[in-house]
């Protein structure tokens, strides 16, 4: 049996055992890098931008 995991997937696990720990060696910093520079290539792209519109357009809200 082949079991397959995305780029993606295990770089976002990364970055938060990353950010959970509170590592801020170059390690992390690389990881949370290509992290960003896989999401932004990979079909989660559209859905992470959505989301960030989103919640921007929230905090404006907040504001006005």
């Amino acid at each position: 049996m082949t079991l397959t995991f995305s780029a993606v997937a295990l770089l976002g696990i990364a970055a938060f055992l990353a950010l959970k720990m509170r590592s801020a060696k170059v390690g992390a910093a690389v990881v949370l890098f290509l992290f960003g520079f896989f999401a932004a290539h990979s079909s989660a792209a559209g859905a992470i931008n959505g989301m960030c519109q989103s919640f921007a357009h929230f905090l404006a809200q907040l504001r006005a």
